[in-house]
């Protein structure tokens, strides 16, 4: 029993999703930072204070969902454009156009070629 848990936390997959889980909590501090401190404000200085949360429609609190479908856009942005986009870019750059080798020639032109040689000979 202790020899398939051990398998299974070795595995190289469980691993990763680890890593991936704590550096995604760490970066989901750095993106929603982004929004709090620096579009949120962006905003407000724009359009006013971005709080909808004093709009009610009887005992619906709408403002409470609507500051959280703003929140949610405004993180899709950021990852969006600061993140996703220069990756993207990143990973264009990083691709070097290999020159294609030139396709082999068909099997009767390499044999011309070999009679010519031998001809020539």
């Amino acid at each position: 029993m202790l020899e398939g848990f051990k398998k299974f936390i070795m595995r190289g997959n469980v691993l990763d999703l680890a890593v991936g889980v704590i550096i995604g909590g760490a970066f989901g501090a750095i993106v929603n930072s982004l929004v709090a401190d620096i579009l949120t404000p962006l905003i407000g200085m724009i359009f006013g204070a971005p709080d909808f949360s004093a709009l009610k429609l009887g005992a619906l609190n709408i403002g409470k969902f609507l500051n959280a479908v703003v929140s949610f856009l405004m993180v899709a942005f950021a990852l969006y454009f600061f993140v996703v986009t220069p990756m993207n870019k990143l990973q264009e750059m990083s691709k070097k156009e290999e020159p294609a080798a030139p396709a082999a020639p068909p099997e009767d032109i390499v044999l011309l070629r070999e009679i010519r040689d031998a001809l020539k000979k």
